[in-house]
């Protein structure tokens, strides 16, 4: 059996992709696994055994954030369990020095205060300008979900990202289509970022989607599932 498997990002959970998942249940195999908590290693396996249950031979693995970083694990463990991938919003190569302290601080913090403060501090990189000035349902939405996590699953894939090796040698390697989507007001892995992930890959495309930051999906998601749909009509 061939489908889809959906992977969330930092620090939200599966529900990131109901509307996707909505879309797409009656037409494919679908999993949204959840790993918030987990090192990359773990997670992967989580996926793998996951798909194993559902009966998912191949699929095509749509990553947003530290999705993608999921991905480049998953593609060392087990490439030929992909048809193609959607790399979202992410990044190939590894935290710099001061991004892994930064990680590791806010580890601290939140281990000590709970996540209460984390919508203050992650939304105004995880949104873009367009969405934070004029979709305020997005920005709570996005809030609620960051709400949800639990303190302990957010410090440990804290640890996890900022310990997260350099996949960008894994690129050329990944012959199956692939499609990279970035917002056009996204910060945190920027255009100028995304390009050099799709010209490293054998078989890559990408999309610049209008008025989004991180978030992609949830900013501007008609554009989002428009591109993913076109994506998916080469395998299925």
């Amino acid at each position: 059996m061939k489908g889809v498997v959906f992977l969330h990002a930092f620090p939200y959970s599966p529900r990131m992709w109901e509307a996707e998942m909505a879309l797409l249940k009656t037409r494919l195999p679908v999993l949204a696994p959840h790993y918030l908590g987990l090192s990359l290693e773990e997670a992967a396996k989580e996926v793998l055994a996951e798909m194993e249950e559902m009966g998912l031979e191949q699929a095509v693995f749509v990553g947003l954030s530290m999705g993608g970083y999921l991905i480049f694990e998953l593609f060392r463990k087990a490439p030929e369990r992909f048809l193609g991938v959607v790399l979202s919003s992410t990044r190939a190569g590894p935290d710099g020095e001061e991004a892994r302290q930064n990680r590791y601080a806010l580890r601290e913090q939140v281990l000590k205060e709970g996540v209460g403060f984390l919508p203050e501090v992650l939304l105004p990189g995880h949104l873009g300008r367009t969405t934070r000035e004029t979709k305020p349902n997005v920005v709570e939405k996005a809030k609620e979900l960051i709400l949800e996590a639990s303190p302990e699953a957010v410090a440990e894939s804290l640890k996890a990202l900022a310990e997260r090796p350099d996949s960008t040698p894994l690129l050329p390697r990944m012959e199956v289509p692939a499609l990279v989507l970035v917002g056009e007001e996204d910060t945190l892995t920027p255009p100028e970022e995304a390009k050099g992930m799709w010209k490293a890959l054998p078989d890559g495309r990408m999309l610049i989607l209008p008025e989004t930051g991180h978030l992609a999906n949830l900013e501007n998601p008609k554009a989002f599932r428009t591109a993913l749909l076109g994506f998916l009509s080469e395998f299925f």
